[in-house]
């Protein structure tokens, strides 16, 4: 072992290269924050993993030139349409349907959001975020595994190794998106709650002709309860493979020799002698592990680090992304001096609660696809898929939340009003003679939405950009930006003096329903005790 004793300096280090460290090291490049991504792996996973990118995720990265190009032509190389049901096998006559594109199930998304949905598996979205975080700038490290951490008042120090090179890196900021078992979560002695690991699950990638059983260009996720097995098959992601999951209990393991592997897949799919090629083999545990706090000093937890979650529903993966990305404009902030250092608190508060919302609905969601004795006793699913997906509220410094408010963390997105704390609704605007969506104006800085007659909120908030250095602007609806749908002041809940302020995430963070007497102390008043100046 070679040590290296010169040391680098980054403001922010990220430790491991999936969906919450990828997002997170691809946003704050993109932002212009110094970043190194050290991943212990050669490189990013051949298996499919979480399929499906979330609209939340969308919008967030809607603001990226190109990425959501590149992630909506993975979906249309792969398929149309997608099903989700429970059965004995593929060859179910009667599976019980969960969802069914083809029957509009998710028609509804069109009403809340712009972004197209995008079905794409984890490899291939990773693939992305990782070519995109090259592109911008970012330091990403392979086969370079984390050693040590320690932290100060100051920074903290990091020593990493790649083959038999040891060095140190000095950063001001930790993102540990380094799994559920996170390493970095128990060294720091990061407290957990939840129900621990569930189930093991082994997971098989194949080949066979599933002609005239699975339908062309369509995605099928079949939960699989019968006698002889317990698990999940999944076809038509794009990988160039399918994917069968089985439960398995490491302790009376038989082994999973090829030919046991293809005997699953047959049993799986229910054609005896279908000829099968295996091509990768993993394992990996079904868990319900929350931490009970996303910050320990200086090192931030995201992804399965702060939050794992059995994978029935498909919200695990678009959750640790929306972690990192969530991470990454915080950080920006702060690092820049738009926001003061305990604007970071935010993260946990903001955050925590619905990363546990979200396993818990995960975990109901396995008690009914996926049954077996660990599953007794747990919640049923959440009824209204929708407010998981994109209506969820946030609650903390960073939100000044109106008198009334009734502290919820869920609202039906398809009737929000822009409440402090909610994400701000989508509707369709004209700029210039193109139509674009509210959700087109967040995604760069801080927005001051202004009713027609309030043009006073665009001075104080160009005077306000430049006292505080903030990225603010000022944009009049019904002016330049003119309403198509005539429902501004009705769904932002202001009149046409009033003003909306939208967070660099799309949410709201703060509103006056009418113009002050002095607009520049309100907005100066309502922005430092957000970015907690």
């Amino acid at each position: 072992m070679e040590r290296v004793e010169m040391e680098e300096r980054v403001p922010v280090l990220v430790v491991g290269a999936g969906y919450a460290g990828l997002s997170a090291a691809m946003m704050l490049a993109w932002h212009e924050v110094p970043v190194i991504l050290v991943e212990r792996h050669a490189s990013t996973s051949i298996q499919p993993k979480a399929f499906g990118v979330g609209p939340r995720v969308m919008e967030l990265v809607r603001s990226v030139p190109g990425i959501e190009a590149q992630l909506t032509s993975i979906w249309e190389g792969i398929g149309d349409d997608m099903r989700i049901a429970i059965a004995g096998s593929l060859v179910d006559p009667n599976p019980k349907i969960i969802v069914d594109t083809t029957e509009g199930d998710l028609d509804s998304l069109i009403d809340i959001t712009p972004v197209p949905q995008v079905g794409a598996p984890q490899s291939e979205v990773e693939r992305v975020l990782r070519a995109k975080a090259e592109e911008f700038g970012a330091d990403l490290r392979f086969s370079t595994e984390l050693i040590s951490l320690e932290q100060d008042a100051d920074g903290v120090t990091a020593v990493i190794m790649s083959g038999d090179a040891v060095s140190t890196i000095r950063a001001d900021y930790v993102v540990a998106a380094d799994g559920y078992r996170s390493p970095l979560r128990t060294s720091l002695g990061v407290p957990t709650s939840g129900k621990g690991q569930l189930n093991e699950m082994y997971s098989i990638m194949f080949d066979a002709d599933l002609t005239g059983v699975v339908r062309d260009r369509e995605v099928t996720l079949w939960y699989l309860q019968s006698a002889d097995l317990t698990g999940a098959i999944i076809t038509g992601t794009g990988v160039g493979s399918h994917v069968f999951g089985v439960y398995y209990d490491p302790e009376t393991n038989p082994g999973f020799t090829e030919e046991r592997c293809r005997h699953l897949v047959r049993q799986a799919v229910g054609i005896p002698d279908l000829d099968v090629t295996i091509k990768d083999t993993t394992s990996f545990a079904f868990a319900h592990i929350l931490a009970d706090t996303y910050r320990a000093g200086r090192v931030f937890f995201a992804g399965d680090a702060a939050h794992t979650m059995p994978p029935t529903g498909g919200q695990g993966g678009s959750t640790a992304l929306q972690d990192g990305i969530d991470l990454a404009w915080r950080l920006w902030l702060v690092h820049t001096g738009q926001a003061g250092p305990d604007f970071l608190d935010t993260y946990d508060a903001e955050r925590r609660p619905i990363g546990a919302l979200t396993a818990d609905g995960q975990l109901a969601n396995m008690a009914f696809r996926m049954p077996s004795e660990q599953t007794r006793g747990f919640p049923p699913p959440i009824t209204d898929p929708f407010s998981v997906m994109i209506g969820y509220r946030y609650h903390s410094t960073a939100i000044l939340t109106e008198p009334g408010d009734d502290g919820s963390i869920l609202e039906d997105p398809r009737t929000a009003t822009a409440r402090p704390g909610s994400r701000a609704p989508h509707m369709l605007l004209d700029w210039d003679g193109h139509p674009i969506s509210t959700i087109d104006l967040f995604g760069t800085g801080f927005v001051l939405l202004v009713g027609p007659s309030g043009r006073a909120w665009e001075t104080a908030a160009r005077k306000l950009s430049e006292r505080l250095s903030l990225h603010l602007t000022p944009l009049p609806i019904g002016v330049e930006l003119k309403d198509m749908e005539g429902r501004w002041q009705e769904r932002y809940g202001v009149d046409d003096t009033g003003a909306v302020l939208v967070r660099p995430d799309g949410y709201v963070a703060w509103r006056a329903p009418s113009l002050p007497p002095s607009p520049e102390t309100a907005l100066h008043e309502a922005l430092t005790k957000i970015l907690s100046l």
